[in-house]
């Protein structure tokens, strides 16, 4: 739309696509080497990746969100019977039957660690709910600030670039001013050539990077609503609420878009008790 725009209002392409190589090695390069400046290379690599999710979309669906209220109603069952059976569960959940039962789930550290880390601090009576709520929340606030660091990190990029181009446009002008005795013609393409700096810069940043800063983040932000739901189940259970009350409290606090349908999950919960009993 943009182009099209500018071509049908009697804009050539020629004076663009002339510039264009150059503008971009320039403001490219400028922007590329900052970003390798500005950050480490654990900030550089997650950007890659996280890059390559915006494709992939989030990383959690509502039927995972089913899965994990779903494990935690079977964990937080047997600990109310059997507080020693559960121990082989939370210390090898790689090889517990009963985490395996959902693969996707048993393959997140992030979310086997908070799972067992609670519930191994529950057996050792640190089952304040409202410290263990404290230390949650903080354990989650410094996962959120590492997961949206690569985010922030590509969104400095997209800030920079229209400065950058400016430099680029400013470059474009030094070089125009050293031809000035050519005729207007030649003077003009030259200085067209030169605007072409400063348009590329704010493209790429409001067309190109910025937005995709912007869905990084915001699969980040939707994916950390996963781990958000474990806490609301973990301090529910320490309250000694009944099991399907925590798994209640815990799909309450789900977004709509994947919580699970109240019937669809006591459907689930009433086929786990069969197979506990």
């Amino acid at each position: 739309m943009v182009f099209g725009g500018y071509l049908g209002s009697g804009g050539t392409m020629g004076i663009i696509l002339k510039a264009l190589p150059f503008e971009m090695v320039m403001i490219g390069g400028a922007a590329i080497g900052g970003f390798i400046l500005g950050n480490d290379i654990s900030t550089v690599k997650a950007s890659g990746r996280d890059m390559a999710r915006i494709f992939k979309g989030v990383k959690w669906a509502p039927n995972d969100y089913r899965d994990l209220l779903c494990l935690m109603f079977e964990l937080i069952s047997l600990a109310r019977q059997n507080p020693v059976a559960v121990e082989e569960h939370i210390e090898g959940p790689k090889d517990s039957p009963i985490f395996s039962r959902y693969p996707k789930i048993q393959a997140d550290a992030e979310a086997l660690e908070l799972i067992c880390d609670t519930m191994r601090a529950a057996s050792m009576n640190y089952d304040d709910p409202h410290q263990v709520e404290e230390v949650l929340e903080k354990r989650l606030e410094a996962r959120r600030h590492h997961a949206l660091h690569s985010s922030h990190a590509v969104q400095i990029v997209a800030d920079a670039l229209p400065a950058l181009g400016i430099v680029a446009a400013v470059l474009g002008i030094i070089k125009t001013m050293g031809a000035i005795d050519e005729p207007p013609a030649i003077l003009g393409a030259m200085i067209g050539g030169a605007l072409t700096g400063t348009f590329l810069g704010v493209f790429l940043a409001y067309g190109f990077v910025g937005p995709i800063a912007g869905r990084m983040r915001m699969i980040m932000e939707e994916d950390d609503h996963f781990y958000q739901l474990i806490r609301e189940v973990m301090v529910a259970n320490l309250h000694a609420h009944p099991a399907n009350i925590c798994i209640e409290v815990g799909r309450q606090n789900t977004p709509h878009h994947h919580r699970p349908e109240f019937n669809d999950l006591e459907a689930a919960m009433r086929d786990l008790k069969k197979n506990m009993a």
